[in-house]
Order: C-alpha cells, then sequence, then structure tokens
C-alpha cells in the first residue's frame, strides 16, 4: 500500500450483514488499522514516540505499541496523558514515568506537561517523528484534544514531524455550544473551539496546524493524518464496527460519550455528582438536596431525542461518595435529533432553581468551574439571572456559525445529514 494512499479519506464501504435480531453496523477502519495493513510503512527506518493509551487497539484488540514493538519498529518513547499509557488512573491522575512492563519501553508521565516538557521528553527519547493514537470524545474539555496540541506545537519547535491516526468522533461530526473565551482558557480548554466541536483528532490536528500553532511557535508542524476509512459524519459509536475501548475510567460505554458534551458540565457545580463513582457516569446526575420535583420540571421541557427517568443512587467515590442521590438519570432516545448541551442546559436551568443549588467555586482568582467549562462566565450569569434555556442556547449562536465556517477546509471526511 503506498504511503499517499493512507493519507487520503476514503468513502463508507457498505454495511456488515446483520445476524437474526440484529442491526447491521458500517464496516469502519481507523487509521491504526491502515498503518498496520501498510506493514507500517510510514514510520519505519525512524525512531518514533507514541502518544497513546489503551484506546489504540485494532480489531483484534491489540495494542498499537505492543504490535509495533513485536514487529520492529523503533519505538524511542512512549508517552501517557491524562489516566496513563495503560488506563490505570482516575481523573486527574497519571501513571508516573517508568518502564512498560510487556515491551521493555520507557513510558514518560506526559499529563499536565507544557510545551517545554513535551521538548525535553521528545530529546530525552531521541525521536524524530511523533505519532498520536488515541480515542477522542468529541468535547472540548476532554484532556486529550490537548495533548495534542500541546505535543504539535512542542513537535514544531523541534521541527519533528507528526503522524496521527485518525478515529472516529463518537458523538458525530456536527459542532454545537458556546466558544472557548480569552481568560478563561485552562487544561480542560487551551484555546478557542467550541464545547463540542464535530471534529475527528486529525482534522482537529489540521484546524491547530493552519489556525493556531504557527501563531504560537513561528511555524507550522510537518503533520500527516492516516485517515479512517469508511466514516462519515451521521455515524456514532453505536453505528459502527469498531470496538469499544474505554477512553477513561469513568466513560464505559458509548451511550456516556453521547451525553458528556452537555453533561460534563455538571463537574462545575458543587451540590451535584456528575455520576463518578457510578455504573452510569454523566448520565446519572443528582444530589442530596434535590428530589423529584426536578426531573419532572426537565422532562416537561418537550426536549428532543432524549428521556430523562427519576434516579436515586449513592455513588462510591467522588462528590457525595456514600450519600444518598436523587436526580435524574439521561436517556438518548434518538441520536440524530439529541442535543447534549441544550439538555444539560435545561437540566441546569431547572437545578437553578433548587435552594440547594450552587456552582462550584474553589474560591481565589480562579474562575468559577462553570465558567472554565463553557468557555466564559456567560452561561453562568444568564442561569443565575433567570434566563430560560432557549435564550442561553441562543447566546451563542453567531459563535457557532463562523467557529463551523472556520474548521470546514480542515475537515477530511463527508458531514451530509446528522
Amino acid at each position: 500500500m503506498k504511503r499517499r494512499a493512507l493519507l487520503a479519506a476514503p468513502a463508507a464501504i457498505g454495511l456488515i450483514p446483520a445476524r437474526p435480531g440484529v442491526m447491521p453496523r458500517i464496516p469502519v477502519r481507523t487509521g491504526m488499522d491502515r498503518l498496520a495493513a501498510s506493514g507500517w510503512d510510514a514510520v519505519r527506518g525512524v525512531r518514533i514516540g507514541v502518544i497513546a493509551n489503551p484506546t489504540a487497539v485494532g480489531r483484534d484488540y491489540r495494542h498499537l505499541v505492543d504490535r509495533m514493538h513485536a514487529d520492529g519498529v523503533r519505538i524511542g518513547g512512549v508517552f501517557g496523558p491524562e489516566h496513563g499509557f495503560r488506563g490505570s488512573a482516575q481523573a486527574g491522575g497519571s501513571e508516573g514515568t517508568g518502564t512498560d512492563a510487556r515491551t521493555g519501553l520507557t513510558v514518560y508521565d506526559a499529563y499536565g506537561a507544557t510545551q517545554a516538557t513535551w521538548a525535553s521528553m521528545f530529546a530525552a527519547a531521541g525521536v524524530r517523528t511523533v505519532v498520536f493514537d488515541i480515542q477522542d470524545v468529541g468535547a472540548r474539555f476532554y484532556t486529550y484534544i490537548w495533548t495534542l496540541y500541546d505535543s504539535m506545537a512542542a513537535a514544531a519547535r523541534l521541527g519533528l514531524r507528526y503522524v496521527v491516526l485518525d478515529r472516529p468522533n463518537p458523538v458525530g461530526g456536527t459542532a454545537y455550544g458556546p466558544m472557548m473565551t480569552a481568560g478563561f482558557t485552562s487544561g480542560v480548554g487551551r484555546k478557542e473551539i467550541v464545547q463540542q466541536h464535530g471534529m475527528t483528532v486529525g482534522e482537529l490536528a489540521r484546524f491547530y496546524n493552519g489556525e493556531m500553532v504557527p501563531t504560537e511557535t513561528g511555524r507550522p508542524v510537518s503533520l500527516e493524518v492516516i485517515a479512517c476509512q469508511g466514516w462519515i459524519g451521521r455515524l456514532r459509536a453505536g453505528d459502527m464496527d469498531l470496538p469499544w475501548v474505554l477512553p477513561s475510567p469513568n466513560m464505559p460505554t458509548p451511550d456516556t460519550a453521547l451525553v458528556y458534551p452537555g453533561t460534563g458540565m455538571f463537574e462545575g457545580v458543587a451540590t451535584l455528582s456528575e455520576g463518578r463513582g457510578t455504573t452510569r457516569p454523566f448520565e446519572l446526575i443528582g444530589g442530596p438536596g434535590f428530589d423529584y420535583h426536578w426531573c419532572d420540571r426537565v422532562a416537561a421541557a418537550g426536549l428532543s431525542g432524549v428521556a430523562f427517568r427519576e434516579a436515586y443512587f449513592t455513588p462510591t467515590f467522588g462528590k457525595f461518595a456514600g450519600q444518598a442521590c436523587a436526580g435524574i438519570e439521561v436517556k438518548v432516545t434518538d441520536q440524530a435529533t439529541f442535543d447534549p448541551i441544550r439538555t444539560a442546559v435545561t437540566m441546569l436551568v431547572e437545578a437553578r432553581k433548587v435552594p440547594a443549588f450552587a456552582w462550584r467555586d474553589d474560591g481565589g482568582a480562579r474562575p468559577f468551574w462553570i465558567d472554565l467549562l463553557s468557555g466564559s462566565a456567560r452561561l453562568r450569569t444568564m442561569i443565575d439571572a433567570g434566563a430560560p434555556a432557549a435564550d442561553v442556547v441562543g447566546s451563542w449562536r453567531a459563535e457557532l456559525a463562523a467557529f463551523d465556517a472556520r474548521r470546514q477546509r480542515y475537515l477530511l471526511y463527508p458531514r451530509g445529514l446528522s
């Protein structure tokens, strides 16, 4: 297989025949699948560094690093993001720097690394090409896309080549939500993109390289994206035949990914658990000071593509560990019409009416958590002022349209109907 063929974005390739009682699924090949089929052509003969976590697997569930190592690809070092290379750490944690038991390779702790730290690690590993293969879930506050950005910028400064092995966006290719704004950037939103960006990591890398990396480093990185085959923007994780490996400990299923770009905002509410410590994180939202009235009001809003169940749960860790919580279970009923951010805004508007409600505020000069997650103080101040959900959602219409237009030149895959 010629190397240039790997960089194209082939069209969809048909349905896998359904077994009786089983819906057919679209066959999709990831960038890793296509690179492996080429005999690792694009990375042969050069010392590489691999940025990966447990999601970097093929159809046989074998890991990219394990396969490359066994096939004699020269790997100078592996770099683990939040949760670690092998995925054992909880939110906000990592596995540290050490030696991988299976391969004997050095694994560098890259969680929270600055661009200077990335440059230092790349130099220590002696790499000339960086390979990125991590499954994103399409939300601005999921940290892997900022691991991508900062490592790209560091590679640009060092003159390294950067190869992204692309994977589908499990929540589809449509952009939604508010824009990140100056003064509110953080580790959960480093640059100006909207909350649900609607791009694959390969498309994001192209966007970063065209719009942001040169501004920061003086030049773009030498970027190659090995595209998926068969993905189009209307497909979600459940529509495809790819294996699902949880990208982080609290992202166990594709159902979690669907709601996360919205309900991830509940990390910014002090008095509501976002479901960590349950078997349905980000689908179960509740707190000790809430009751069934909250669910009734949200259900009465008549949102498309979603249903709400009055729910009671006791988290085993995280907020309100060991305490009984009352709230809502969010169930997506139609992926095509479900808007996770509108849904979460409606839930926040109704929750704000409960006396127990309080935003998460760690004090000092740091902005409220919800401001960091939503990209500005606007959402919080509008909800505090009693604005209805429709007004809150409508407030970012113009900036969303501008972002959507700006990203078009970097897209690799057809969008079609979403």
